[in-house]
Parts: C-alpha cells; structure tokens; sequence
C-alpha cells in the first residue's frame, strides 16, 4: 500500500486563493445581472433528468402585454396642462348648457377655476346695459370691482366714464365684463391659460347679449380675442372680428385706461380709437 504524502501548504493556500478569487468573480457576474437576493444554500439541479419541481408556477394573464418599462412620474408641467385641458373641456361643456346671462352668471360662480384666484372675493361679471349695441371687454377685476362686484369702478373705471362721455355714451348706453370674472392675486395681468379656461363664457356671453360692435380694452383681452401675440399698439385702432361659433362681431381693440393712467401722453391714441369706434355707432344708429 503506498502512502500518500501531505499536500504541500504553500499549494494548499494557492488553491486557496485560486477559489477565493473565482468566488468574488462570479459574485460580480451575479450582481451585474441584477440578481440581488441568495434564496438557497445549494443550486437547484434544472436541467437534471429528474429537476425538482418549482414550488409554484405563475400563469400570466391573457389579454394587454404587460409593459416591462417603468412607470413615470408626471411632471409638474404635464399635470399643469393636463388641469388646464380638463378645465378648459368643462368650461366649454358648461357654457354651452347655459341659456341666460343669469345662469352664465351661476355657471361662473360654481366653476373650479375660482380657486385659482385665492386673492378673490366676489365674482365680477358684468355691468351696463345687455341691450346696448356697444360691448366693452376689459382684462381681469382689481381691488375695487373685487369688493364691489362690478367692473370698471377704480380709477381706471373712472377714466373709463370720461372717456364714455366724451363720444356721447354712459353705462346705460354700454355694456362692460372682462375676460376674467375673479381678481387675480396682487391685480397681476390674466396670463393666456386662464384666458383660454374662460373663454367659453366669454363666447356664451357675448351670444346671449349680441352686441353690433365689440371694444377690447388693452393687450391682454385684445390678444386673447383676435388670438394673436401682437402687441396692443400694433392691434390698436385696426377693426378685427370676434368669432363665437355662432356669433361674428366688429372688433376695436384700444388702450386700457389704466395704461393711459400711467401714460396720459397716449391718451391721444385713445381718443383716436373712440372717434372711430362713434363714426360706426352712429353709422348703426342712422340705419
């Protein structure tokens, strides 16, 4: 019988190391193809003639692919829009439901878009006459039509009187609302998404009340209705047209009397816009 002799230990501890360095290799391998849990102390023999069977098998639903793609979070931005689209649906669908100014003034007080204007205390919709043959559409509510419910009734709602007076006109003789009912926050100028969520009832508006000429007062209400971007001193005093779906208008746009308030130089331009604005209104008068 031959006698085996020890391994040498400098071998030994070769081997050794030799495993060592293939373990961590392969346990690299594992972690870069994702497997991150060990769920047996020995593998399972799969592909033995005589494999155990899985503990449980799950059958996939019949029916859509599953996407293996991770979900996405909305962005800010795209649930933003996707708000305003909804609102902008609901404000044409309820607009459209509404069949007098009294209920155009109900639908606007229920609306969701009122909690935009957090600074907002009463709605204001409209003032004048709804038989006039004149519409005025001014911009957004500051702090005085806020209080009182009623647009133009600040300063610039005084200027707005003069100017009124001076082609022969009052508050009887017109009709004034704005492109937004509520006040936004530190009377800040309507931004082009609020004025699209409101422009149904500005259209269902107009229909009920069906002016023969229309005067936009300053950029913001003047854009939203000629939908442009070009600036009020480039719209001002060019007759345009306000197209409801239903309803077609003459359309001035003219400067907004607070911008004259702190320009009164331009006043000029404004009292062109208004002799304009009379030669058609005498024009329909005379017919």
């Amino acid at each position: 019988m031959t006698e085996t002799s020890p391994p040498d230990l400098q071998d030994m501890r070769a081997a050794g190391q030799t495993m060592r360095t293939a373990g961590l290799a392969l346990l690299r391998w594992y972690a870069d193809a994702g497997v991150d849990e060990a769920i047996g102390l020995e593998a399972a023999a799969l592909y033995a003639a005589e494999a155990p069977a899985p503990a449980a098998v799950l059958e996939m639903p019949q029916g859509k692919p599953i996407s293996l793609r991770p979900r996405t979070k909305k962005t800010d931005e795209e649930a933003a829009e996707e708000k305003n689209t909804q609102l902008k649906t609901d404000a044409a669908a309820l607009a459209a439901s509404c069949t007098s100014l009294e209920e155009l003034r109900e639908a606007l007080q229920g609306f969701e878009a009122k909690s935009h204007f957090p600074a907002a205390r009463n709605l204001v919709f409209a003032d004048g006459n709804p038989e006039a043959p004149l519409m005025l559409i001014g911009e957004a509510p500051g702090e005085q039509e806020d209080r009182q419910g009623k647009p133009f009734v600040g300063r610039s709602g005084q200027l707005l009187d003069k100017m009124l007076a001076a082609i022969g006109r009052n508050r009887t003789s017109v009709y004034i609302t704005n492109i937004l009912p509520w006040r936004p926050l530190s009377n800040r100028t309507p931004t082009l998404q609020e004025g699209l969520i409101f422009l149904p009832f500005l259209k269902r508006h107009m229909e009920l009340v069906g002016p023969k000429l229309t005067m936009t007062l300053g950029g913001s209400s003047s854009k939203l209705l000629l939908d442009t971007n070009q600036g009020i001193m480039r719209l001002r005093g060019q007759w345009g047209e306000f197209d409801t779906g239903s309803l077609k208008v003459p359309l001035l746009p003219t400067l907004h009397p607070a911008y004259l308030l702190r320009n009164p130089l331009a006043k000029r331009e404004a009292w062109a816009d208004l002799l304009n604005m009379k030669q058609r209104l005498d024009a329909i008068a005379s017919d």
